[in-house]
This record gives C-alpha cells, sequence and structure tokens, in this order.
C-alpha cells in the first residue's frame, strides 16, 4: 500500500502557508488572465514586428496592476453571488 506523500516545496521554494490561500488565487488568477487578454488586445490593434514583445509586455504590466487589486476587492463578492446562484 502506497502512502500519500506531499512534497512541502514547488520549483525549489518553500510552499507559502494555506492561509494565504486567499492572496495566492487571485495572484495566480490575474497573472494568466491579464497575460491572455493583454495578447488579444494587442495583437488586435498593433502589427506584429520587433517591438510587439515590449509593447504586450507594457500592457500586461499596466493591466496586472489594475486587475490584482480588483480580485482581491471583488472576489468576495463574486464568491457571495456564486453561492447564491448555485444550488
Amino acid at each position: 500500500m502506497r502512502t500519500k506523500t506531499t512534497s512541502h516545496s514547488i520549483f525549489g521554494l518553500p510552499k507559502v502557508p494555506s492561509r494565504f490561500v486567499g492572496f495566492v488565487m487571485p495572484l495566480i488568477l490575474s497573472i494568466f488572465m491579464t497575460c491572455i487578454v493583454s495578447l488579444i488586445c494587442t495583437l488586435s490593434t498593433v502589427e506584429i514586428t520587433s517591438k510587439f514583445f515590449r509593447i504586450w509586455m507594457g500592457a500586461w504590466g499596466l493591466s496586472w496592476v489594475a486587475a490584482f487589486p480588483t480580485l482581491l476587492l471583488i472576489l468576495p463578492v463574486v464568491r457571495k453571488l456564486t453561492a447564491a446562484i448555485v444550488d
């Protein structure tokens, strides 16, 4: 019988304590969300040139600065709305 072993590190770094899940989840979500949305918006407005990556990273950084604190504030409201809608 195999026992489940849990690692206390990821990528060689110690894991964050579970009490920070309310901070880590919006952080990861905002990184992925803003990356994808800023890429799509940049692709739709700027030609792919040698400066494209720099322009996209600027858009990504700006959108992340707005998105992360917004997620921290809005996520509790979204959880309550979801609980009210889902049976």
